[in-house]
């Protein structure tokens, strides 16, 4: 007879997730949500663009739990700490498809190629988290926002370009299925 290793019980339901992330100011998130809702009637879309104050580029997923482990907040706060970096441009010149679950494909704005400040701080950001024991395995960094999920799939096609300074770093609890995102901590970066 087969045994649940958790004594019968069914794994608890996440309710948490906890993730680290670069927010555009509001501005440059309305320019954003505003090209989302462009696209999504130009092509056809049917997908519901993201909440403005959600937009965000995530620099490390932390995991998704079923509370707020506060251990791994505070760990993750005292790896944030020790990041010590300059502020950047970020831009993004293009749009396409990741592939997603069947029906809810990611439709992303994507950062230009040889924009190395957000690769620079998920590199920094991920040695500190591997020092403390945080790391998570993780597909290769792609800088992107999300603007909607929908069905279907979007070859990538060029936009004009959109961008801001990025001057902080967040950690973001997200409450699952509550669009709700709280910010935890904020990092400054220095000044240019």
């Amino acid at each position: 007879m087969h045994q649940s290793s958790l004594g019968g019980f069914a794994a608890p339901h996440p309710t948490d997730r906890l993730f680290f992330a670069v927010m555009p100011p509001p501005e440059v998130a309305a320019q954003v949500a505003m090209l989302a809702g462009g696209l999504r009637g130009q092509l056809g879309l049917r997908g519901q663009p993201r909440p403005t104050g959600h937009l965000h580029v995530t620099l490390h997923h932390l995991g998704d739990f079923a509370g707020l482990p506060q251990q791994r907040v505070d760990g993750a706060c005292a790896a944030a700490d020790g990041v010590a970096l300059r502020s950047f441009e970020a831009r993004f010149d293009r749009v396409g498809s990741f592939r997603g679950r069947a029906g809810k494909h990611p439709f992303v704005l994507l950062g230009e190629e040889a924009s190395t400040g957000l690769s620079g701080l998920y590199e920094s950001l991920g040695a500190r988290l591997a020092a403390a024991g945080l790391a998570r395995h993780e597909r290769a960094f792609v800088p992107h926002l999300t603007l909607l999920y929908d069905a279907s799939m979007v070859a990538p096609r060029p936009v004009e370009p959109l961008g801001w300074t990025v001057r902080e770093f967040l950690l973001i609890h997200s409450l699952l299925g509550r669009t709700e995102y709280r910010v935890l901590g904020r990092w400054p970066l220095g000044a240019v």
